[in-house]
């Protein structure tokens, strides 16, 4: 383990920006805890569908405030991409936009494939078992939704030399105007969908705004972080916004499908949060053994993005031989309907073994993600261009 934490410090290059892979890494697990805790996977009358506690036990919806955490992606992927944009420019005579988006979006999308093609036989296999079609419904569903995550990140990447300069109250005026007509105006339903690129361009535009024109002072932070709540409190308590951040069965209204004002605002204070955060860990990550469990866990951020729903998965299937022997409640947090506080606590009971799941997932798949890079200008990466790369 030393030798490890010795050779990720080595192999940091200097101008890293540490603290950025710590909110890249926290937001990656913001997601995976936020869907382990409020995803359930129901065994009913020989079929698996999918429940919330949220429906159930409303008082957790500051659950959904703590690990929706998709704005701190968009506000990281931004900024990284927008001075990896820059840096390239800078570097490369021979810069051709081309090469580097199709790096940029190999990494997203290699990874991408292994999922489709695993869970293309897998869902096949249960078919022709018999598997009732709502159960393989249900479970590709709850697999594939999160790519549409990736759909819109990957589009906004693509835009990044346009996006750089978007100020980003422009798309959050594109929001609130949405709002208003679909809201105010009992307008077409459908409006919502420009919602999907507007609401999150602004964090990532925020994000490219902020490697444009350098670190922001902890007033911005606070302005962000204090603005953003205060507005997200009162488009709930007054505006009618669902509390969740998440979408919650038979809900009305969601907030993230697609995403709406208060979302967005609730996404500033979080981006607030995180520029406040920054300098605590840059400082914390001086420390060789903190920065090696960001730095790998970066290394693998989109395979454990992509994976940790199938790791809830098969645990779930694994404990189905035990659930009809010891009877229908016996496996509590697993299969029940999540009603209680009893589910809850047997729930957290159960995530150390999704994450031992998924982590035997990451260690199968994580190479589909770590592919052979290649430099701006399309040849294949050199050692002296590796150090000067990894900075973008």
């Amino acid at each position: 383990m030393r030798d490890l934490v010795r050779r990720v410090e080595s192999a940091t290059p200097p101008g890293r920006d540490r603290g950025l892979d710590a909110l890249r890494a926290l937001a990656i697990l913001g997601v995976v805890l936020g869907h382990w805790l409020v995803t359930a996977l129901v065994v009913d009358s020989g079929t698996v569908r999918g429940a919330s506690p949220l429906t159930h036990l409303p008082e957790f919806t500051p659950v959904s405030w703590v690990f929706q955490t998709l704005a701190v992606f968009f506000l990281v992927g931004g900024a990284v991409a927008a001075r990896g944009h820059a840096a390239a420019r800078a570097r490369h005579e021979s810069y051709r936009y081309h090469h580097w988006v199709g790096a940029r979006l190999g990494r997203l999308f290699r990874p991408v494939a292994a999922v489709l093609a695993v869970w293309t036989v897998v869902a096949l296999a249960m078919l022709a078992e018999g598997v009732p079609w709502q159960t393989v419904h249900t479970l590709g569903k709850l697999v594939l939704s999160p790519l549409w995550f990736l759909l819109v990140f990957a589009a906004l990447t693509a835009a990044t030399p346009f996006l750089a300069r978007v100020h980003p109250l422009w798309p959050l005026v594109v929001v609130l105007h949405v709002d208003l007509i679909r809201f105010g105006l009992d307008g077409p339903a459908w409006l919502g969908w420009i919602n999907v690129a507007a609401g999150w361009l602004v964090p990532y535009c925020l994000g490219a705004a902020w490697s444009r024109n350098g670190p922001k002072d902890r007033r911005t932070g606070w302005v962000l972080l204090l603005g953003g709540a205060a507005a997200t409190a009162l488009l709930v308590l007054l505006a009618g916004y669902p509390a969740a951040m998440v979408g919650v069965p038979g809900a009305p209204l969601s907030n993230l499908n697609p995403p709406t004002l208060a979302a967005v605002t609730f996404g500033l204070a979080q981006c607030g949060g995180a520029l406040l955060l920054l300098g605590p860990l840059r400082r914390a990550l001086r420390r060789p053994a903190a920065w090696a469990a960001v730095a790998l866990l970066n290394l693998s951020a989109m395979t454990v993005f992509l994976w940790h729903q199938t790791a809830m998965i098969a645990v779930t299937a694994t404990g189905l031989p035990a659930r009809e022997l010891l009877g229908h409640g016996a496996l509590l947090g697993l299969h029940s309907v999540p009603d209680g506080y009893g589910w809850v606590l047997a729930r957290v009971a159960w995530l150390p073994l999704f994450a031992a799941a998924l982590l035997t997932c990451c260690a199968a798949f994580h190479t589909y993600e770590q592919g052979g890079r290649r430099t701006r200008a399309g040849r294949p990466e050199r050692p002296a261009e590796t150090k000067e790369a990894r900075r973008a």
